[in-house]
């Protein structure tokens, strides 16, 4: 697609007319008009009420509710239908059912209970898209295709052993290769036919890393064929609409830098919890705007209210909806949706928050807040369409790399990947400080600052693309538990960090683990001489040209490196041997980047609590406070495009409240 701009602030969320009498569908139309909404999603889990049995469709009441929605102004992002199979289709073909991690074959019920290699599966959701594509692809009011829902569970049934097995030979060529690359020779497991390699279920073989990365990646890719098959039907009639599929942030079943590439425009669903902090939900779209190098995202769901899912779903307060809202368009969304539009009657999302609750009153404070918000998108235009997020640091995240660190037997349970990767990146966000979230495949010469978290795994490549963009002036960062293996899990020949060693100038000999309560302390060196506490792994660091830049305090390798420097070419590397305390984090994280050149967004001094990202021009002021907060604005005049106000010197924002500034000239 070359133009997937849209013309304006697309806001609205999933409707399902399905669950309701048609009684209420002119309602629905006139409340969507009171609340601001100009897009819906439909028909995600129409297939049963499309499709009663196999030789039997029933378009027309979905003629009817698209064509009310049509003659109320309302777009529509379409769906496939095909994100939960009826109870005829798993009856009728029970080889579509998949089997679960444990090695059970699940039963019919709930959604994604599909094996991705199951050919009637393939067959009949493909005949779907083909009519929904055949008989709506052209509808005035379409603006985007919504393949499936969420896809996500993974299958263990001897179809994808069978699947697998072809795709290890076409990814090794060679069972001798296969047994190389796992280490078979461990405990005498080598393979000797390419039938005793089956699907690693819990129960079965799960002692090689190797093998359990190598099946992530088949069923992420499997998956996504599913994905594809209906996309290119959906393509081939429709070809002028943007396809795409919603994601789930930070999922770890799926390669979303994979699927990225095969979406026209990422879209995804953000459900944090009432608790999280503004850097946990700011880090989430900065991956998904990093999954095609910054291009404006759709928010495809968040609950205008509440969930249901969680043990305690509590209210968002009044404004949070809004703050969060204008969070995610800070970050590069270009559209802002709900799940849901009207309150389920009934099954297992009942409680689940929505636009329109079961009262269906437009008087609810829910709905209010909705409609305000959907005049002010309004008023906002196309001001806000197409911008791009403004970054000089680049954190690098890897799904392979997640698993590969997860999988690992030591040295540390606790060590997660998510918690490692969101340390430095609160530290920059604490400090003014906007990152981009990208793919170790990402174009980083844009860049002055890149940091690699926790890069266990280091793909052929990887090494010297940081090495020239470090030889070039950069300033790169990589934290303990770096250069461990390559792409296939095995341990690097020279040791830690492997490829990786020059350009970071030192050898990490070995690495103490520690519990939660063992801790040890980093001293730097220099006139203020700041101490803080670092725990969890701590690497013991011979240096190889690096210079120490804090040593350690306690055990037998006290003095001992623990963060170093090295200059490489025109640039320096880091190296952060030890998970340093919050304070630490964020004192030594900023250091780096003001050393790097970079500098807080350039509105004025950084407030913790009120973030701040330059988008398209557009400085978004976001108070995630409880209590009103007052920013001092460098020079010059700035008018809000939310209130219209002009602001010289300074902006004083009440409790979650924001605001959209533009220069004046």
């Amino acid at each position: 697609m070359s133009d997937l701009r849209f013309p304006f602030v697309l806001h609205g969320g999933d409707y399902n007319p399905e669950q309701f009498p048609e009684s209420v569908w002119d309602e629905d139309v006139e409340l969507m008009k009171k609340a601001g909404v100009n897009v819906v999603t439909l028909p995600v889990f129409g297939w049963g009420n499309i499709q009663p049995d196999e030789d039997i469709w029933t378009f027309e009441w979905l003629d009817r509710v698209i064509e009310k929605l049509h003659a109320g102004g309302i777009k529509i992002c379409l769906a496939t239908a095909t994100a939960a199979t009826p109870p005829w289709v798993d009856q009728k073909y029970p080889d579509i059912l998949r089997v679960d991690s444990e090695g059970r074959k699940v039963s019919h019920g709930g959604r994604h209970t599909f094996c991705p290699h199951s050919k009637n599966f393939r067959r009949l959701v493909i005949s779907l898209a083909t009519k929904m594509a055949e008989r709506y692809g052209d509808h005035p009011a379409l603006v985007v295709w919504h393949i499936s829902n969420e896809y996500g569970n993974t299958c263990y049934c001897e179809k994808c052993s069978a699947a697998f097995r072809e795709w290890l030979k076409a990814r090794y060529g060679t069972l001798q290769e296969v047994n190389f690359r796992w280490n078979t020779a461990f405990w005498g497991q080598t393979y000797t036919d390419w039938s005793q390699i089956e699907a690693p279920v819990s129960l079965g073989q799960r002692t090689f890393q190797g093998l359990i990365l190598d099946y992530d990646r088949f069923q992420s890719e499997s998956i996504l064929d599913s994905y594809r098959a209906e996309r290119d039907v959906v393509r081939a009639i429709s070809p002028n609409i943007p396809i795409t599929t919603n994601l789930m942030g930070t999922f770890k079943t799926l390669d979303y830098h994979s699927w990225a590439k095969e979406l026209d425009i990422v879209s995804w669903d953000c459900y944090p919890p009432r608790s999280a902090a503004p850097e946990w939900i700011a880090f989430r779209h900065a991956l998904m705007r990093g999954l095609k190098e910054g291009e404006p995202w759709m928010l495809m769901e968040q609950t205008p209210s509440q969930q249901n899912w969680q043990k305690y779903n509590s209210l968002k307060r009044p404004g949070v909806m809004r703050l969060w809202s204008y969070q995610a368009m800070a970050h590069g969304a270009d559209t802002i949706m709900y799940f849901q539009w009207r309150r389920s009657p009934g099954a297992a999302e009942m409680f689940h928050g929505a636009v329109v609750e079961h009262a269906a009153s437009s008087e609810a404070r829910v709905f209010k807040e909705v409609a305000v918000l959907g005049r002010e998108l309004e008023s906002l235009g196309d001001a806000t369409i197409g911008g791009r997020v403004e970054a000089q640091v680049a954190l690098l995240f890897d799904w392979e790399n997640w698993w590969a660190v997860e999988y690992s037997i030591g040295p540390s349970g606790d060590l997660k990947y998510l918690p490692a990767t969101l340390a430095p990146y609160k530290a920059l966000f604490d400090a003014g400080i906007t990152v981009d979230v990208v793919s170790p495949e990402a174009d980083l010469s844009k860049y002055k600052l890149v940091i690699a978290p926790v890069l266990k795994m280091v793909k052929t490549g990887v090494a010297e693309k940081l090495e020239q963009f470090t030889r070039a002036g950069g300033t790169f960062v990589a934290t303990y538990f770096t250069g461990i293996v390559d792409g296939t899990d095995r341990a690097f020949p020279n040791g830690y960090p492997g490829p990786l060693s020059d350009l970071l100038g030192i050898w990490v000999e070995e690495t103490d683990a520690l519990s939660p309560e063992e801790k040890n302390s980093a001293l730097f060196s220099g006139e203020n001489g700041h101490i803080f506490e670092c725990g969890l792994l701590c690497d013991r660091i011979q240096l190889r040209g690096a210079e120490a830049l804090a040593t350690y305090m306690q055990e037998f390798y006290a003095g001992e490196p623990v963060v170093t420097v090295n200059r490489f070419g025109e640039g320096s590397a880091y190296y952060v041997g030890s998970a340093l305390e919050e304070s630490g984090a964020a004192w030594l994280y900023a250091d780096i980047a003001a050393k790097a050149g970079v500098e807080p967004v350039d509105l004025g001094p950084a407030i913790k609590g009120v973030e701040v990202v330059l988008r398209g021009g557009l400085y978004y002021v976001l108070n995630h406070c409880r209590t009103e907060q007052s920013v001092v604005l460098r020079e010059g005049r700035f008018s809000d495009l939310l209130s219209g106000q002009v602001y010289e010197g300074e902006i004083t924002l009440p409790a979650y409240a924001v605001a959209i500034l533009r220069p004046e000239a």
